[in-house]
């Protein structure tokens, strides 16, 4: 039998993340199930170095580039009136979700 969801969170957005991780312990809140999270994950650094020049000419100069992924985990009892709010939690593009029961 279904015991927890695990819910993976991940978004190069931190203030779009957090948002979604307060409305998911808003619904725990109100339904009364445990939750145990959201816990914040390592941040994944996507670094590319690009050179100013094209030419060969000067010097050796670059740009650097980030984009940074934070991830956060949060485990939850699957019980069916909380995942069904789950689902109608509204999700900004900038966050992906994946929902694993467990």
């Amino acid at each position: 039998m279904v015991r927890k969801a695990r819910i993976r969170l991940s978004s190069p957005n931190l203030e779009d993340l957090q948002r979604v991780c307060e409305e998911i312990k808003a619904i725990s809140q109100k339904t009364g199930v445990r939750i145990r999270g959201p816990i914040p994950l390592p941040t994944k650094r996507l670094v590319v170095a690009t050179r100013k020049a094209p030419s060969g000419q000067g010097s050796h100069t670059f740009d650097h580039w980030e984009m940074r992924i934070h991830k956060r985990l949060i485990d939850m009892d699957a019980e069916d009136r909380a995942l069904k709010s789950l689902m109608r939690v509204r999700i900004p593009d900038s966050v992906h979700i994946e929902i694993e029961l467990i």
